[in-house]
């Protein structure tokens, strides 16, 4: 079988596409019930969480930083 010729074909511009959804944003805007290391997503987050939430279990050594093995 003889093979087509192809080289009149334009090569794609590989550029990379833009996202089209919106970031998401960094601290919540409300307390909603989560306390655990394991329920926040980052750093900011659980940071957001222990300084506006109440019973918060994210700080076990009450040093201000939360998640220091997971997140922060």
């Amino acid at each position: 079988m003889p093979v087509e010729d192809r080289s009149w074909i334009k090569p794609r511009d590989n550029a990379p596409i833009a996202a089209s959804a919106a970031p998401a944003p960094s601290a919540p805007s409300r307390c909603d019930g989560r306390t655990h290391c394991s329920q926040m997503r980052s750093c900011e987050e659980a940071t957001y969480f222990i300084q506006h939430c109440p019973n918060t279990q994210m700080d076990g050594d009450n040093d201000g930083v939360p998640c220091e093995r997971q997140w922060c």
